[in-house]
Parts: structure tokens; sequence; C-alpha cells
């Protein structure tokens, strides 16, 4: 079978993409659509962030990046998954001619500073990212509406929307612009992924990524900051040994 076409799994009602990065890749670049890659302590919100669950629910498929949830579902289940990080995704969407050229990304950025090392960093490893091409994000709140966003998205409509703002916002902002758009791009929620390669996040070596060890190195990197983080993200356990692969029941 081929990769692109291999079968999804539901794991806590989001479906999740089985298989290795090129085929993820191939099957969104063909597709469109939104693809999120949720983080453990993200993932343990699902129960009570609406708006992050909606997103979730509603992406079309999500990147299994989370080390504690491939290693608890493999423990819990007869169908093993691979885990498949978010950093080799982009790394191999980065590779792909389809997102290199000018006019066919569009970028989603935190602030000026990371827009400006990560545009850099992009423009020397060969992907055409003019000016027009990146957006700030300003500070949403609890609902996502952005009529800037939308206006220059549909002036420009570029293939690949680009989300890299932080995990739990960049999801309901790509679920906001997939309900909105009048046509079918593809929208990458990667998150910090690309600082991890520009140099605007701590640089992840490609042998740690490939063990799973990502989580650790950023919190031996800044352990006040990423310590706090990673250790919400045991919350997940019970979640997935109640749920396994139904949507968890909502908490008022």
């Amino acid at each position: 079978m081929d990769q692109s076409e291999a079968a999804d799994l539901h794991i806590l009602g989001v479906r999740f993409y089985v298989g290795d990065a090129e085929g993820a890749v191939e099957r969104v670049v063909r597709d469109g659509g939104l693809v999120v890659v949720p983080a453990a302590p993200a993932l343990k919100n699902l129960t009570q962030d609406a708006g992050y669950r909606q997103a979730l629910v509603g992406a079309d498929f999500a990147i299994a990046d989370s080390a504690l949830m491939v290693w608890l579902w493999n423990v819990l289940e007869q169908r093993r998954i691979p885990k498949l990080s978010g950093l080799k995704y982009l790394r191999t969407l980065l590779e792909h001619e389809d997102f290199r050229g000018e006019g066919r990304t569009f970028w989603v950025m935190p602030t000026p500073a990371s827009a400006t090392r990560n545009v850099q960093w992009l423009r020397q490893n060969g992907v055409a990212v003019r000016d027009e091409d990146v957006y700030l994000a300003p500070l949403y709140g609890a609902e996502i509406e952005d009529a800037e966003l939308l206006r220059r998205i549909e002036a420009q409509r570029p293939k690949h929307i680009v989300m890299a703002i932080g995990g739990g916002t960049q999801e309901r902002v790509g679920w906001y612009l997939k309900q909105q758009l009048g046509y079918r791009p593809a929208i990458h929620c990667i998150g910090a992924a690309i600082g991890f390669l520009s140099g605007d996040q701590v640089a992840i070596p490609e042998w740690v990524d490939r063990i799973g060890m990502g989580w650790l190195w950023r919190v031996a990197s800044d352990p006040r900051r990423y310590g706090p983080r990673y250790w919400e993200a045991r919350h997940l356990a019970p979640l997935l040994m109640k749920y396994r692969e139904k949507l968890p029941v909502t908490q008022n």
C-alpha cells in the first residue's frame, strides 16, 4: 500500500495519520486541508478547551508527534503506530518542489524577531518567501476572528499556509481559516518546528528527534520554562487509558 494512502487511526477522537513523513506530505500536497501536530501538554486539554477540541476533531489529520502518546498507545493497543515528529514532517515538506516556489507559501509568525530569523533561514535554504508572504499574528482571544489575515490570504491564494505560532492557538486559527477561506489550501500547524531549524528555538539534532527525545532536549535547554509544561503532560495518561480511540467527554 502506498504510504500516501496509509490508513488513519483515531486516538482520543482525533484522526491521526499512520505512516511516514513522505506519505503525509504527499497527501496534503495532493488534497490540501488542515494538518495539526498536537503535543502531549496540549492534548490533555481536549476535555476543557472547546476551541482546541473542535480544531483537532475538524483537522484532516494529525501527526503523531507526542512520544508519550505513541508509547502509551502502543502499550495499550495491539495496532502499534510509529512516532512521526513535527520536525521530521517539516523537514520533508521544505524539500518538496510544490512548497519551494515563489508565492507558494504564506507564513503566520509569532513576533517580528522570529519572523526575521525564520525568513532569513528559509531564503538561505532555497524556500522563496517574499515580505508579503509573512503575517505577524495578533494576540488572539478565546474567539478567533482575523479579517486582515483572511483578506491577505484570499488576495494571494497560496498553496500552503504555515502556522508557526503557539500550540493551542495555531490549531484554532487553522480551523478558522479552513472554515472561512473560499478555497482549500494546505494548512500546516507546525508551531516551533521552524525555529528548531532557524535558531529561533534551541536546535534539536536529527538523532535526538529520531529517538523521540526532542521534548527532553528542550527541557534540558531551559528547565524552568519547559519543565513544568512537560510535567503537565502526565495528565494525558489517564485520559488515554480511559478513552483510547474515543473523544473524551467534556468537563464543565
